[in-house]
């Protein structure tokens, strides 16, 4: 084979100049990877063969198991015939399989991307059933009807814990530095520092920070948590940059306004160098996931979905709260009576504690709680406002006297919210939502803060699996509203799954 044919059927490889036609066409000649780049790919395709051979596994086991089951169990005289049995767990493998890759549920953009992979397994476990009920129905295949009734739920089940381990092993080895994006940050120093603060503040591994190019003067080296970010110096092009980095990603936290042309040479520039150019934009602070990109007739266009508070989407919420509290609430029953006595033995008063709250468009009602105070706690509470530790008009002391000893475990474990899931019943509440404000303290919202009784107050939510007492009451009020204009059904699993694993190794809760 000549060398013209070799580079014709494999472009990647030998070098350009080898053909005597690149000589006389440098600029045709197209980008090769950097050794940064080819090494970003490469673990990119080994963490999506990593996911299709567990989603494989899975599929295949449990289909088949099912199969063997469902005819080991089968009531019929007649057996099943062998190639109906083989031919159902066979096809819906197949049809799972195709489905979980044609819906994107592996690409690498969405790996750690919260509920966005979760939602996309599920709708191609969805896509799946509608496709096999075909030939169920038609056929009468009683076969295929197990794999449906059966196979697909446990499988699904069995598709998420698999997925969420291989996202805890993602992260474990972020945690030491690897297989996350080598990034550097561009823009005014302004944009740069808020960025790195959004980075920090919610913990996101997936990108490693490796210097920040800042226009005009550079300036002291910046933070990221407890790292300091070098600061580098504009005076080359962004690819050679990012080259001579070694990173394989650029997020772009700001651009000159006047260049209406920067986004694409810069783009092009960073071909063969880098696997993706990030845009930041501060809308994505409430707007992310509503935010998506319509192309019209070669226009490009950022659409941003405006949220609705009614509607379809907030049935299922209403229906997923009820499940949820009615099966909280018998195994509630279990625990409450020891919970009950050991509240009375240490001090006196009732059991429970109502307090009333601010609810879904400014309504009050009373919220329920077990007792973790004395009788007299507010009558307490004026001489202790100047030790105040709570963040704008909340009032928290981590070492409040008022409350008990029985009190304190109960706060430390949330156990005192668990009579919540009879005002979540009730709907007075919402298993997940922003967190329920006192009449009080409603009063001093702005008109930004009010937006957070658009929904109906939670007994978890995003402020609860991110430090609760902890944060500011900026961060506070930032949670509760991005939860608010962008909740989703999958987002509210999550939260109940991750606010289980807060009530075992809490933070912030006192």
């Amino acid at each position: 084979m000549t060398a013209r044919m070799a580079a014709r059927w494999f472009p990647g490889a030998g070098t350009a100049s080898a053909d005597p036609l690149a000589l006389l066409l440098p600029g045709a000649q197209s980008p090769r990877s950097t050794p940064t780049l080819a090494r970003r790919l490469q673990w990119e395709r080994r963490t999506r063969a990593r996911l299709g051979g567990t989603d494989a596994a899975i599929a295949g086991l449990v289909t088949v198991l099912i199969a063997l089951s469902g005819s080991g169990a089968a009531t019929t005289l007649e057996p099943a015939a062998p190639e109906r049995l083989l031919a159902a767990p066979a096809l819906a493998a197949a049809v799972w399989l195709i489905a979980l890759g044609l819906s994107h549920s592996r690409d690498a953009a969405i790996l750690c991307a919260g509920a966005t992979e979760y939602r996309r397994v599920v709708h191609a476990t969805a896509l799946t059933f509608g496709v096999l009920a075909v030939p169920c129905l038609l056929l009468d295949w009683v076969e295929l009807r197990w794999q449906l009734l059966v196979a697909l739920p446990l499988g699904l089940v069995a598709l998420l814990i698999g997925r969420w381990q291989w996202r805890r092993w993602l992260l474990s080895r972020r945690r030491e530095g690897e297989l996350a994006s080598r990034t550097l940050l561009v823009g005014d120093r302004d944009e740069v520092e808020y960025v790195l603060e959004r980075l920090s503040s919610t913990r996101d591994l997936g990108y490693h920070v490796l210097g920040a190019v800042v226009s005009g003067d550079a300036g002291d080296p910046l933070s990221l948590g407890a790292r300091r970010v070098p600061v580098l110096h504009w005076d080359e092009s962004l690819a050679a940059t990012a080259e001579r980095m070694g990173a394989d990603t650029v997020i772009l936290a700001s651009k000159p306004d006047a260049d209406p042309g920067y986004l694409t040479r810069l783009s092009r520039q960073l071909e063969g160098t880098c696997a993706e150019l990030v845009l930041f934009s501060r809308l994505t602070d409430v707007a992310g996931p509503r935010i998506s990109f319509r192309p019209v007739d070669g226009l490009p266009l950022i659409q941003v979905r405006i949220p609705t508070f009614d509607g379809g989407k907030h049935v299922l919420k209403r229906a997923l709260d009820i499940t949820v509290a009615a099966l909280a609430l018998v195994a509630i029953a279990v625990i409450a009576v020891p919970i009950a006595i050991a509240i009375r033995l240490d001090s006196p008063g009732p059991v429970l504690f109502r307090q009333q709250r601010v609810g879904r468009d400014g309504r009050t009602f009373a919220m329920l709680k077990f007792r973790t105070m004395h009788v007299d706690a507010e009558q307490q509470l004026a001489a202790l406002q100047a030790q105040n530790e709570g963040a704008g008009p909340l009032f928290k002391l981590r070492h409040d006297p008022r409350v008990t000893r029985v009190g304190r475990f109960l706060r430390k474990h949330s156990l005192d919210e668990l009579p919540q899931f009879w005002n979540a019943l009730m709907g007075d509440m919402s298993v997940v939502g922003p967190r329920p404000p006192l009449p009080g303290e409603a009063t001093t919202y702005d008109g930004t803060a009010m937006r957070r009784l658009y929904l109906k107050p939670g007994i978890t939510g995003l402020w609860q699996i991110s430090g609760r007492s902890d944060l500011s009451w900026e961060e506070s009020v930032r949670l509760d509203l991005r939860y608010v204009e962008n909740w989703s059904v999958m987002q509210d699993l999550m939260i109940i799954f991750r606010t289980a694993r807060v009530v075992v190794h809490p933070a912030g809760a006192y």
